[in-house]
């Protein structure tokens, strides 16, 4: 039998939580809203991008080299948006998975 020092010592290192599918009520409808919000911010970025591009396009043929630069950043910025919500799902499942190996 182990004292209560040990099992307090034992319960810092393996406190046996992991996640687990289909514990809550509504976590179906929580998947959706993500879904839902991932989607609003990829048409966003979409709206973004091509505002940016209009910018820098702008900017180019008027001569305004601030408005060239603010078009080409705003490009740079749309992109690694998609790239980030396009890859989200993937990044955190990687990071969870790297989690879970740490003991």
């Amino acid at each position: 039998m182990l004292s209560l020092a040990d099992r307090v010592v034992h319960l810092a290192y393996d406190p046996g939580i992991t996640p687990k599918d289909g514990g809550l009520p509504g976590l179906s409808v929580l998947k959706n809203v993500v879904n839902s919000i991932n989607l609003f911010g990829i048409i966003a970025v979409v709206g973004a991008l091509a505002v940016s591009l209009g910018v820098w396009a702008w900017g180019h043929h008027s001569g305004g080299h601030q408005a060239e630069a603010n078009g080409k950043k705003g490009a740079l910025v749309s992109a690694g948006a998609a790239l980030g919500l396009g890859a989200a799902n993937g990044i955190i499942a990687f990071f969870s998975a790297l989690g879970s190996q740490v003991h």
